[in-house]
């Protein structure tokens, strides 16, 4: 997670960057000290404390050119002027902060951005999870790939266990697997699990939210590799530290 301050007061920028890497100290802070200095940067922060009384650039006209580039950067004024809340708005500010404020009130306001960073970027792999569509009762039926904690193949047909029911169809589990991805593997040619589900496992079955599948022994070792490397791009993802 990259957060920026943008403040022409070193003493007011090194206070900040205090106070969230004592909240958040994975994430990356990157100081400004001019809007111009910001808007020159080749840096995509995820949230930018932003003052509004600044030398050259003040905080608003550098928010409007900002905003050009960065339409989904998380903007938080800092400031002491109370005039500029409207003008807020305008550039799509999450908040403004009017100093002085104290330690409990800016915790509050970057907690609740970190969270409003996360509920977007959970969000946005749920929009670029792909979707399948099934025939079942004599109907066809979406189910996303996101939701399906287990598939199993019995008597021909394969049984997608989501979280909310069981979906039975007529189809091929080699097709399957190649439309989930790298968020799913194949423990057992029976079985493709997803590893967003998995509570734990052992060289012979994987436990999940709902259910348990079986794990071939051949494939016990690139299992657990895989599995790895899914929560390596989970992390990566999320940012948050």
């Amino acid at each position: 997670m990259q957060i920026a301050i943008c403040d022409d007061e070193q003493e007011i920028s090194n206070m900040l960057e205090e106070k969230v890497k004592r909240l958040y100290p994975k994430s990356n802070v990157l100081l400004y000290s001019s809007g111009e200095e910001l808007l020159l940067s080749e840096g995509y922060p995820d949230i930018v404390l932003l003052d509004i009384q600044m030398i050259g650039k003040n905080g608003m006209e550098t928010a409007r050119e900002f905003r050009k580039n960065h339409k989904n950067t998380i903007l938080i004024f800092i400031t002491a002027f109370e005039e500029y809340v409207f003008q807020a708005f305008d550039v799509g500010a999450f908040h403004y902060l009017v100093k002085p404020f104290d330690d409990v009130k800016f915790e509050e306001i970057l907690r609740n951005a970190v969270k409003e960073l996360q509920d977007r970027k959970i969000t946005n792999l749920k929009k670029d999870m792909p979707s399948l569509l099934v025939m079942t009762g004599g109907k066809h039926i979406t189910v996303d790939l996101e939701d399906i904690i287990y598939a199993e193949v019995f008597d021909r047909k394969v049984i997608l266990h989501t979280i909310d029911m069981d979906i039975e169809y007529y189809g091929k589990m080699k097709e399957l697997e190649a439309k989930a991805g790298d968020n799913f593997y194949r423990s057992h040619r029976a079985y493709l699990v997803n590893f967003k589900y998995i509570k734990k496992y052992d060289a012979t079955t994987i436990y999940l939210e709902k259910g348990q599948a079986l794990m071939a022994k051949q494939n016990y070792k690139e299992f657990v590799k895989s599995y790895l490397r899914y929560n390596q791009r989970k992390e990566r993802k999320n940012g948050i530290g």
